[in-house]
């Protein structure tokens, strides 16, 4: 008999568990496959609360996660500190997976520090997936729990593509962080100096300005 067909306690859960995280890694489906096929559940949730999704989102190992979710893995779970595989991905800028997980209904919502999916790509620079995740309604002025948006964490990192991508997108340049500071202000402490005129051009502009308090209407001259 095959090995892949065998039941998965002929070896112990915790083989086929390891052999599946290290196919994970790998990108390696067909590794993937074998694990499920032995018995292991496409929602296992490891100590940290990740589940093989996760793990697959994190790595970019787009081959596996489409095995996963094709196994009916769940795209909405969170882990330990709140963070879901659609995070992941953003993170990392796998864009494939980003769209895989989208098209299942991933949430586009915060973790438990206000940190959402599109955050996280303007973090680490992925001007792509920004793209994708607005135009699935992503909300671009979405502030952490220290009151950094997207704009602000784009800016600070250099991430001068990110930032005309969410200016584009309507971004408020208005907003400051839990120290008072405006993105313009973070690009500046880093010497982003580019990117803090591109925020000052839109400023002004007009764009990326909050919507003025609506006037009180003047009072009737009638008599």
């Amino acid at each position: 008999m095959l090995l892949w067909a065998m039941p998965a306690g002929a070896f112990g859960l915790g083989d086929v568990i390891d052999d599946t995280v290290q196919a994970i890694a790998i990108d390696d489906a067909a590794g993937v496959q074998r694990g499920l096929r032995r018995g292991l559940d496409p929602n296992y949730l490891d100590a940290d609360g990740d589940t093989l999704l996760m793990m697959a989102a994190r790595a970019g190992a787009t081959q596996a996660a489409a095995v996963l979710i094709n196994a009916g893995a769940r795209v909405h779970g969170f882990n330990a500190n709140g963070d879901n595989a659609l995070m992941f991905a953003a993170l990392g800028g796998h864009a494939q997976i980003v769209d895989m997980l989208l098209a299942k209904g991933a949430s586009l919502g915060a973790n438990k520090h206000g940190w959402t999916p599109l955050a996280y790509a303007a973090f680490n620079g992925h001007a792509g997936v920004v793209r994708t995740l607005i135009a699935h309604g992503a909300n671009v002025d979405a502030a952490s729990h220290s009151k950094l948006t997207p704009l602000m964490v784009a800016a600070m990192n250099g991430h001068r593509e990110v930032v005309r991508v969410l200016l584009g997108a309507g971004a408020l340049t208005s907003p400051v962080n839990q120290d008072g500071k405006t993105a313009r202000e973070l690009a500046l402490e880093r010497g982003n100096t580019d990117i803090a005129a591109l925020i000052e051009a839109a400023r002004r502009a007009g764009a990326g300005a909050a919507p003025a308090a609506p006037k009180a209407p003047a009072p009737s001259m009638a008599r």
